[in-house]
């Protein structure tokens, strides 16, 4: 029976497409920049890439805010600060929290069962008052950042930080869910727990447990 649950926040209890899009809006608004088409989608592939890239230890956190922003503004030819844009944008996503439906009971059915950890790459500044805001602490038994841990999520560093930071650890009592194969899957192997792909939109090539919902999650969590 599994009783530790390793937890990703972004785009699995959260909904962070939603969150950026808006908090990219709203910093194109703050700089007094007209979006444009297509830029958007740019912007969350440039991230998205920045942050692969970190994982990888390709490069520092503090160079993947403002890197975003200068990619960015390079290829639209946009005459703005990328450090200004990168500080708004950071400031003003610790207010925008959006948990998917369901989440917080999720979690309190999890907490019945067992201890809750939250696992997550993202900022301390932002993911504590995202924990605040969406109401998850009361089920929460610790919440392991990279940005505090030193080790930036899927390394080796942060998979054995997290698992020496748990009492009783045992890899067998364990299970991890998350939306990322490049960083949750890759971060549950090193730390030799199973693994669920938090997607409604798997890709095809990918054969192992995966749940579109809270509710297939626990299902899969019961039979494990």
């Amino acid at each position: 029976m599994k009783d530790i649950f390793l937890l990703d926040m972004d785009a699995t209890l959260l909904d962070f497409p939603a969150a950026e899009a808006r908090n990219f809006s709203e910093t194109l608004a703050w700089l007094g920049i007209g979006k444009e088409e297509g830029m958007y989608a740019r912007f969350h592939a440039i991230n998205d890439g920045l942050w692969q890239l970190l994982e990888r230890g390709g490069i520092t956190r503090e160079a993947l805010k403002i890197e975003r922003f200068s990619r960015l503004f390079a290829e639209f030819g946009v005459a703005a600060d990328p450090k200004a844009a990168s500080d708004f944008y950071f400031s003003n996503f610790a207010e925008i929290c959006i948990p998917y439906a369901g989440a917080r009971e999720f979690l309190a059915r999890l907490a019945a069962r067992g201890r809750n950890y939250i696992v997550t790459n993202g900022g301390t500044a932002i993911q504590r008052r995202h924990i605040a805001l969406a109401g998850f602490a009361p089920y929460l038994t610790d919440v392991f950042i990279s940005e505090e841990l030193g080790a930036d999520k899927p390394s080796y560093a942060y998979a054995r930080k997290v698992a020496a930071e748990i009492p009783g650890f045992l890899p067998a009592r364990a299970v991890y869910l998350g939306d990322s194969l490049t960083s949750d899957m890759v971060c549950a192997e090193r730390m030799g727990v199973e693994f669920i792909l938090f997607s409604a939109a798997p890709p095809a090539d990918y054969a192992g447990a995966c749940a579109s919902d809270f509710g297939e999650a626990l299902a899969l969590i019961d039979g494990m």
